[in-house]
């Protein structure tokens, strides 16, 4: 899953704001002759009004340096409930976001333009990673779409208490055995339960899909026609966490924990280790005020050998039905906008330094939407303002450069972790639970989703 919604409109939000820090027009493209005017997603809701401010201000900027270019706001979010009626009903924004789960099956499906040639137009082609790239583009390459943020999986943690528990801080576990002996060490030493992991709203089926992958299996097979999760992978993690949490005791009592909740659980000493993202950093510490030297992260776990860890991330795509004037504007205003507050110098320098100012995390580490030369450079420009503890993520950054990537699961990805949270819940509440039969009851209800 990329991020809960919520947790995705907010980076998106904050992706705006660091535009706004500073954004030197670039070259215009060459435009059709005559005005044009495009639709945009991201505008926060009126109850909002600093971030909507800085939402209007970005778009009377950009229509300044480009007066022949209307642009209007719209709060329609990607929801893949709607977003079919939104398209046939034309409600659909010129541009929108959606993500990785669905940037595929929406390419397949014809349901965004292609605006390879209005990316080359305007320079932003060949500074995109084309890693992440593949995600929004066709057998042939073309491309549908711009990557703007993206994450992999790791295992995050509580350095103090792995300190408490006897264990080295700097050499997290990167084996599931590891992570069983870890974890028990940290609960027997501390009292606190070592390990826990997200159950609802989606991210208990996030995770199972994530820590499937790390045993070596599938969810769905490659084209998306069936559910493969129960060959064997998803049974062996769920049985770790049947004996982590009734044998070892090392997974405790509260097993109902979302994104925001297991944050604050590791902030508050109340887990030891959690799977999650880079941003879990920010949500610990900022939100919830953690030490940020006592937040750690290390690889994603892994059985049976290396398989690989989850990735996803944000796309913007552009509805099949604009122009080719429209997207050449749309595709100007994504690398003005957003884009550039990587790509040019002074807006890299204007935006960390108005972020370490808020003390927000400057230079958290992630998988890079851009080229390795325009990264390494952005990353050079902002040094002075990074304010992470980098070296506490050195093992996860580290691990990729040899960890495989995975993508979600490429046809209703969404649906199939809301099917599979009970799943994950069951065998954490029910030390009887039948984890065979959970998952063939499971496989049944996601092969009747995919079908519809």
């Amino acid at each position: 899953m990329m991020k809960p919604r919520a947790t995705m409109l907010a980076a998106l939000a904050a992706v705006v704001v660091l535009g706004a820090a500073g954004c030197a027009p670039a070259a215009a493209p060459e435009e059709e002759d005559g005005p044009v005017t495009i639709t945009v997603t991201g505008k926060p809701p009126a109850d909002q009004p600093e971030q909507l401010k800085v939402f209007n201000d970005r778009i009377d900027e950009f229509m300044a340096d480009h007066p022949d270019i209307t642009v209007e706001g719209s709060d329609k979010n990607f929801d893949p409930q709607t977003f079919n009626a939104m398209l046939a009903g034309g409600t659909l924004p010129d541009l929108y976001v959606v993500y990785f789960t669905d940037s595929l099956s929406i390419v397949r499906n014809q349901q965004a333009g292609d605006i390879t040639d209005a990316l080359e137009s305007t320079g932003i082609l060949e500074q995109l990673n084309p890693d992440t790239l593949e995600l929004a583009s066709d057998d042939e390459g073309q491309v549908f779409g711009v990557p703007f943020t993206a994450y992999a999986l790791g295992l995050v943690y509580n350095r103090d208490l792995f300190t408490q528990a006897g264990l080295d801080p700097d050499k997290p576990p990167t084996t599931w055995e590891e992570v069983r002996e870890y974890a028990k060490q940290i609960t027997e030493a501390t009292g606190v339960p070592g390990y826990g992991t997200m159950t609802q709203t989606n991210t208990g089926g996030w995770m199972l899909t994530a820590a499937s992958y790390s045993y070596g299996g599938t969810i769905e097979n490659e084209d998306g026609t069936e559910a493969t999760f129960d060959d064997g992978a998803t049974a062996e993690y769920l049985e770790l966490l049947k004996e982590m949490r009734f044998d070892d005791k090392s997974i405790g009592d509260n097993i109902l924990y979302n994104q925001a909740g297991i944050g604050e659980a590791l902030a508050s000493n109340r887990v030891g280790m959690f799977i999650g993202s880079p941003s879990s950093y920010q949500d610990a510490t900022v939100t919830y005020g953690m030490n940020p030297e006592s937040i750690g992260m290390g690889p994603m776990p892994q059985a049976n050998g290396t398989n690989g860890t989850l990735t996803g991330g944000g796309v913007f795509m552009v509805s099949p039905e604009t122009t080719e004037a429209q997207k050449e504007a749309l595709a100007l205003y994504v690398k003005e906008v957003y884009l550039d507050a990587k790509l040019v110098e002074a807006s890299a320098v204007d935006a960390a330094k108005a972020n370490a100012d808020q003390n927000l995390p400057v230079g958290l580490p992630e998988l890079p939407v851009l080229s390795d030369a325009d990264y390494e450079s952005y990353l050079g420009w902002i040094g002075d303002y990074i304010n992470v503890p980098l070296a506490n993520f050195d093992p996860y950054t580290a691990s990729l450069a040899t960890m495989p990537l995975l993508i979600e699961p490429p046809v209703k990805a969404q649906d199939v972790y809301a099917s599979l949270d009970p799943v994950i819940q069951a065998v954490l509440s029910d030390p009887d639970a039948d984890i065979d039969a959970l998952i063939a009851s499971a496989i049944d209800t996601v092969n009747g989703k995919i079908a519809r």
